[in-house]
């Protein structure tokens, strides 16, 4: 794992020391994604600089540094990421006569190599991996940017500056962009909606105005001559559910077994390293599954890693343990208290980079740093959720779309208001006999609040949006400001057929899984310069499971019934059968109790009127009904917070 940076600008625009000065501190600003070496390259006669921070996975000797120029010098990659199927790339090659002298054995020279004989968008349709990466072409001289299928490796890019100083930008993180002089960090109040909406910027949205993100799946190809980069899709989840629904009859038996033997292949690959391998472990199904293939393949007990809350709404650590002692790892777990929360929430904004607001991200960081003191690479369960239908919204909101279908918008919409119409407060005495409230979670009249303005949703989608949002109505949130369209607003005729949890599945694929959760783990591990590696998301195993029908999925009442099968073909049943808990983390009651005053600080109405992002009144109303304790807005304002976390360090040069 590494981190990529560069720019292309007007050639002679800088000499090639001040070029490489720039390079040296725009990879210094990702340091931390490669902290085991740096390299520059500047072509002066082009205008293109690369630059690299190498974090040694595979080939720990200077054979595997980077920039990498290809066999000829046509091509040079800067390359973050891993190829799991590189030696069988190379054995390709060597068999169809193409391969070169290697000159190592790392997989940044297998991608070059593939460059110079099958074309950069052919060898990546051949790769299984994660990764980022620049090319330039010197012979064209055209910038190739791409990025995994899923979206496991961010890079940004952008114009920026004017007339003879502007620059084409491009980086892993916004920091290395920030770091040349030519960036104009101008907040995109637009964007700012979308997060106050979604805890995330997702799709190709960045914080600031003119920088946009490589969508999964995609290459950016840019150049003096051409300006405005043309952004292409190599793959998509659109496309791979158009290509799905032809296998032929199977039994389930030969579908579980067959995806028995996928994971066992994926997780193989991924073992692949040279330094030491780890793995996170929640106790759940997705990581449980994970450290029991990878037991299979090791001859010595797996280091697995879990957190866990002194809140028993939130801890899942003794779940872990009980996986843990049957499957025989070496576990290591920490239990998050007040210290350790106050210790990372001031340095969200340098880790995140740019505003993000998944309350799951304090524990995140936390057991990163706690694998990161024994190993180089972890292994996590991601994708399992979004894949096999593990999220509570699947089940409910399919129940509430056959609702939905079944009554008509005026009568729904007529029934919702007089919900609306009562009194929170009301509604909570009157339900609250029949209707518990777990820890940490919203009142009953609010929730039936909620619950009231899903009915009154006029398609699947719509109800989609609605559970996924955390601010509602977010322009009523941020001032001068309208919110952009973005994948969930996207019609896609490839959609159509799907049912309505495969529907809801398929939007979070596109937006969520890639915008939130890998997002939250890439800046997570690579803030302690770990590697994390996700065997549920190889896109074989992705595309199988688009293939699956939904009853292998959810079937009565349980989620992930496939992935189930294989699991509890290596650990007892009895283990894992709860109810999904999910890696969240208690930010209701951190507002209120440890970090009440830090975020009172941030939502100080003056602070808010000076700064002109927000609407002071609006937020000074939910925070004082959050702290009354009748309301619970732990996670609109938790998404405040977060950005006026990220502004305060913005505004200091982060």
């Amino acid at each position: 794992m590494c981190g990529l940076t560069g720019f292309l600008s007007a050639p002679g625009a800088v000499d090639d020391a001040e070029a490489i000065r720039r390079l040296e501190a725009m990879t210094s600003a990702i340091r931390r994604r490669g902290p085991d070496a740096s390299g520059h390259w500047h072509d002066p006669e082009a205008g293109i600089g690369l630059g690299h921070r190498r974090l040694s996975i595979l080939d720990l000797s200077a054979a595997g540094a980077q920039p990498m120029p290809s066999r000829s010098g046509r091509y040079v990659l800067a390359f973050n990421g891993e190829i799991y199927n590189h030696l069988e790339l190379r054995a390709r090659l060597e068999a169809e006569g193409l391969a070169p002298d290697w000159r190592g054995h790392s997989d940044t020279e297998t991608l070059c190599a593939g460059f110079e004989a099958w074309g950069i968008e052919k060898t990546v349709c051949c790769a299984i991996g994660m990764f980022a990466f620049a090319s330039w072409d010197r012979k064209v001289r055209l910038l190739t940017l791409a990025r995994d299928r899923m979206g496991e490796k961010p890079l940004a890019y952008g114009w920026q500056g004017a007339g003879a100083d502007a620059a084409f930008l491009f980086g892993s993180d916004l920091g290395a962009l920030r770091a040349h002089p030519a960036c104009l960090r101008e907040i995109d109040r637009d964007a700012l909606v979308h997060f106050m909406r979604h805890s995330c910027l997702g799709g190709e949205l960045s914080i600031y105005r003119g920088v946009r993100k490589v969508p999964p799946g995609a290459m950016v190809e840019v150049s003096l001559e051409d300006r405005t980069p043309r952004v292409r899709r190599y793959w998509s989840v659109a496309g791979a559910i158009a290509g799905t629904r032809d296998t032929p009859q199977v039994s389930e038996a030969e579908r579980v077994d067959a995806l028995d033997d996928l994971l066992r292949d994926a997780v193989r690959r991924q073992m692949l390293s040279d330094v030491p391998v780890g793995a996170f472990l929640s106790g759940g199904v997705d990581s449980s599954l994970v450290v029991a293939l990878m037991q299979e393949f090791s001859d010595r007990p797996v280091r697995t890693f879990a957190i866990g809350f002194h809140s028993q709404r939130y801890d899942e650590a003794g779940y872990a343990a009980a996986v843990a002692a049957h499957l025989g790892t070496d576990h290591t777990e920490l239990y998050v208290g007040e210290r350790e929360l106050l210790e990372v929430v001031p340095r969200l904004p340098e880790i995140f980079d740019e505003p993000f607001a998944d309350g799951s991200q304090v524990p995140t960081v936390l057991v990163s740093k706690l694998a990161r003191e024994s190993v180089t690479v972890s292994l996590s369960g991601d994708g399992g959720d979004e894949l096999f239908a593990g999220y509570d919204r699947y089940r409910q909101g399919a129940g509430l779309a056959r609702w939905m279908h079944r009554v008509p918008l005026p009568l729904r919409a007529l029934a919702a208001g007089g919900v609306r119409a009562a009194p929170p407060r009301l509604l909570s005495r009157a339900f609250d006999p029949f209707l518990s409230v777990a820890e940490g979670k919203e009142p009953n009249g609010q929730r039936l609040r909620r619950l009231a303005d899903y009915l009154r949703s006029g398609s699947s989608r719509e109800l989609h949006r609605k559970l996924v949002s955390r601010w509602r109505f977010p322009e009523q949130v941020v001032l001068d400001a309208r919110e952009p369209d973005g994948v969930l607003t996207e019609p896609d005729a490839a959609f159509d057929r799907l049912e309505d949890a495969e529907l809801m599945m398929a939007l979070d694929l596109g937006a969520y899984l890639p915008d939130d959760i890998l997002a939250k783990v890439d800046r997570a591990s690579m803030s302690v310069s770990l590697e994390s590696r996700a065997p549920l998301l190889d896109h074989r195993v992705v595309e199988f499971a688009l293939d699956l029908p939904l009853e292998m999925k959810l079937r009565g009442g349980i989620s992930k019934w496939a992935l189930r099968q294989v699991l509890y073909r290596r650990v007892p049943q009895n283990l894992i059968e709860r109810p999904k808990m999910g890696f969240e983390a208690p930010v209701a009651e951190w507002l209120r109790g440890p970090l009440r005053e830090w975020a009172a600080t941030l939502l100080s109405s003056e602070r808010l009127r000076r700064e002109g992002f927000l609407d002071p009144v609006v937020i000074e109303r939910k925070w004082g009904e959050h702290l009354s304790g009748n309301w619970n807005w732990g996670m609109q304002l938790w998404n405040v917070v977060m950005f006026q976390s990220w502004l305060e360090a913005e505004r200091a040069g982060i």
